[in-house]
Formats: structure tokens, C-alpha cells, sequence
């Protein structure tokens, strides 16, 4: 199976820089920007969503590798301080990894690394034999 570009798509959309991504921790980078905002300046909430799913999707596709692909069946996300402007920082590591399904956390951090908001995604693993 040809690997997926992780550059693309609504990774691009959303500005998302992957600066780190292996099995045990997934880092993302992204400038919080206008086009990014709700309709009263702060960045979306929806996006730290998206960034958090994408934290998780990343770092346990790299875990199950060849034996088969991920989805996510669940995402909790908490938006704990309002956002403006500057670059934020989301890092994802397994809380567990099991035969069935994987569970990963994800914060989200400024700059001054204040936490901004907290997510965790449950993944069911799909067999690529069937």
C-alpha cells in the first residue's frame, strides 16, 4: 500500500506542520490566523479538534504500520484558554495500544507553553487481512 502524503488535503488547509511523527509521539506546529477564528476573533474550536484527531490518526497508523489501518471512532476535545494569534503546539502520545483499538491524548500548548486545550482520540484498528 502506497504511504499517505501527510502534507496534504486538510492537513494543508489547516496550515499543519508535522514536526515529529513516530509510533510513541506525534508533533504538530500551526500559526493560529483570521482564517482559522470563530466569528469573534479566537481560533475555532473546531480546528484543535481537527488537530487533535490528526495527532492521534498519525502516531497510531505509524504503530499498526502494515497490519492494517486506523479510524477514529471517538474524539474529546476541551478548549481551556481563548486564542487569538501566534503558533501553537500539539503533542500526541498512546495512552493505550491494544489488538482492537488505541487510545492517544493530545495537548495543545502556546508559545508561553500554556496549555490551550486537551483532546483524546479512541482509533479501532482495522486488519488489512480481512
Amino acid at each position: 500500500m502506497e504511504e499517505p502524503d501527510l502534507t496534504a488535503g486538510f492537513v494543508a488547509l489547516l496550515g499543519l506542520r508535522i514536526d515529529e511523527a513516530t509510533a510513541d509521539r506525534v508533533v504538530i506546529r500551526w500559526a493560529v490566523r483570521p482564517e482559522l477564528h470563530q466569528p469573534f476573533g479566537i481560533q475555532h474550536g473546531g480546528v484543535y479538534c481537527s488537530v487533535v484527531e490528526t495527532a492521534a490518526s498519525v502516531g497510531a497508523s505509524i504503530w499498526l504500520g502494515d497490519r492494517g489501518t486506523v479510524v477514529g471512532v471517538a474524539n474529546q476535545t476541551d478548549f481551556l484558554r481563548a486564542v487569538r494569534d501566534g503558533e501553537l503546539t500539539a503533542v500526541g502520545t498512546p495512552v493505550h495500544r491494544g489488538r482492537s483499538q488505541q487510545l492517544w491524548q493530545v495537548v495543545i500548548t502556546d508559545a508561553q507553553e500554556r496549555l490551550v486545550a486537551r483532546g483524546q482520540v479512541r482509533l479501532q484498528n482495522l486488519s488489512s487481512g480481512g
